[in-house]
């Protein structure tokens, strides 16, 4: 596999995992009743963003083990 071709299949593997994590991190606060779209910044909006954000770093790490445990496969 070329350097470009690992490259691309670490930013695109990053990429999904940040946004799949945020996005479960999302629909997660907003079941719980956490909406971080609401207007001005109070305790809901707060721990909404904080879900997402939570959400996207845990995608991330996810991610990057994921591709860990397939670089032997490489």
């Amino acid at each position: 596999m070329s350097d470009t071709q690992k490259l691309l299949k670490e930013g695109l593997s990053d990429a999904v995992g940040f946004v799949g994590g945020a996005l479960a991190g999302y629909w997660v606060a907003r079941w719980l009743g956490f909406d971080l779209f609401t207007e001005g910044y109070d305790s809901n909006s707060i721990t909404g963003i904080v879900a997402v954000g939570l959400g996207g770093g845990l995608g991330l790490q996810l991610a990057r083990r994921w591709r860990a445990a397939n670089v032997s496969k490489d």
